[in-house]
This record gives C-alpha cells, structure tokens and sequence, in this order.
C-alpha cells in the first residue's frame, strides 16, 4: 500500500514538472517544442479565446479517441491520467497565475531551464512504467501500420509542429522549438542514464554469512558468492558479488562497516542491468 502511494506521487510529481515547462516557460514565449505542448500552444496562436489547459485536454480526448480505435487499450491507465492530470495542471496555473509575457528576456536560458524541469518530470513517468500521452500515441499508430520507429515517428510529428510553429509564430520561434526538440531527447537520455546508474559491489570480509543474510532479507536482492585466496596471506575467503541501486548501496555501505569496518569493498558503476529483479530484456 505504502509503495502504491509513492508510486502515484511520484508520477504526480513527474506530470506537475513537465506542467511547469508549458505554462512558465513555453507557452509565455512561444516555444512550440514538439509534443503535445508544442501543438497545444500553436493551436492556441490560432484559438486564442481557448486557454492552453482546455486546449490540451480536447486534445487528449482526440487523440485518445484515436488511440482507442487503432491500438486497443494498449497505453494503460496510468498513461491516461498522467495525460490528463497534465493538461488539469497547466489549466489551473493557467486560472491561478496567468502569464502574459515570460519571465525573462534572455529566451534560450529559459528554453534550456524549462526543458531541463520536464525532461526530468518525463523519466519519473517513465520510471513508473506511463507516459504523458500526446504525440506518443501517433507515434504508435505510425508503427503499428507503416512499420516506422516509434522514436523517428514522434520525430517526424515533432517536424510538423516545428513547420507550424514557423507560420504561427515566424522563424526564429522556429528555431527555438528546433533546438528545444534537440535538447529535450539529449537531456532526457541523460537522466534515464542517470535513474538507471547501479553499483556493482564486490565485498571481501570475516563476516560475509551477516552480509549475505542482509542482502536477502532486508534489502530483497541475490547476490552470488565464490571462494578466493589472498595472495599475501594464502588465507580463503568467500568474496560476495551484487548490483544494487544507489540507495540500497547506501545501505549495505553502512552495514558492511557496521559489522566489520576492515571489509574490503569496490564499488564499480552499471549504466543498464536486465533481469533478476532489474529491468527485463527485451
């Protein structure tokens, strides 16, 4: 129960930053940066008496309704209310703190800052196995028809919005929203590395039955263990290998020099693990 409600928090977190990107940071200048948000804030150019909020969620039924008919149920319910708990985000900061110019002069500093916010905000949706919808749902329906990769489909909706965003808002806009979709795929690969760093721990101690008996009951992982001989002493020794993610490492740390601080660890980073209680392969 206790997981489940972090889990929705923490995809309530990660839906209310990439919120904080349309409404303080693209929607004000006029950065249609692919995505929903990009084709929201264009539309919105054209329908000004609609605001960004509402815009998105007419959005999101279309293209739900869209989903529905050509994929089945196959985006899952945490994709439909991360989708729509977006769109009721930027609707109520939109009512609460309207925004009629940015907060800046300086255009590019608030794109990267802005971008930055929601890519994070887009890994720990990710990290709870949803999505924010959007152009995602094109981007499946291009792959399930005209065998086009997902990653190259939103690309090529991202594309669109770009030339729109040209005619609605004139070149240079055009280019921020260029750069911004640049931006975003980088900064969002560099924080799924960064969720998915794991250390890999090598312990060597007198105490490895305590060690072991940690690992398996308080911090739920396996761990494989085979015999060595030093090569100064000629004593034998059982050397515990685990991957572990950052925090359990913390955890382990503390106890190995709890119960014996002259255990030798090394500690080496993992950017991907699959299997065994980590992500499956696919």
């Amino acid at each position: 129960m206790k997981k489940s409600i972090l889990n929705f928090l923490y995809l309530n977190i990660g839906v209310l930053l990439v919120s904080i990107n349309i409404h303080f940071f693209l929607a004000p200048n006029h950065f249609a940066a692919g995505g929903l948000g990009g084709l929201t804030i264009v539309l919105h150019h054209f329908l000004p008496h609609l605001s960004i909020g509402l815009l998105m969620v007419i959005l999101n039924i279309i293209l739900f309704g869209v989903g529905f008919a050509f994929l089945g149920f196959q985006f899952g319910l945490k994709t439909i209310y991360a989708s729509f708990a977006s769109s009721f985000m930027v609707w109520i900061m939109d009512k609460v703190n309207p925004l009629a110019t940015p907060l800046s002069h300086d255009k590019l500093i608030q794109l990267i800052i802005g971008l930055l916010i929601a890519a994070l905000g887009l890994v720990i949706v990710f990290n709870q196995n949803a999505s924010t919808g959007g152009m995602d749902l094109i981007g499946m329906i291009l792959n399930k028809y005209f065998s086009i990769d997902i990653g190259k489909a939103v690309l090529m909706a991202d594309g669109i919005i770009v030339i729109l965003s040209i005619i609605a808002f004139g070149f240079e806009s055009g280019l921020y929203a260029l750069f911004g979709i640049i931006f975003r795929g980088v900064a969002i690969d560099y924080f799924v590395h960064q969720f998915r760093l794991t250390k890999e721990v090598v312990i060597i101690s007198n105490q490895c039955d305590q060690i072991k008996q940690f690992i398996v009951t308080e911090l739920g992982r396996g761990a494989t263990v085979h015999e060595a001989k030093g090569a100064f002493t000629d004593d034998k020794k059982e050397v515990i290998t685990i991957v572990v993610e950052r925090q359990e490492f913390v955890h382990l740390k503390k106890f190995v020099n709890k119960i014996d601080n002259q255990a030798f660890i090394t500690v080496h980073d993992t950017s991907e693990v699959l299997g065994n209680g980590f992500r499956r392969a696919v």
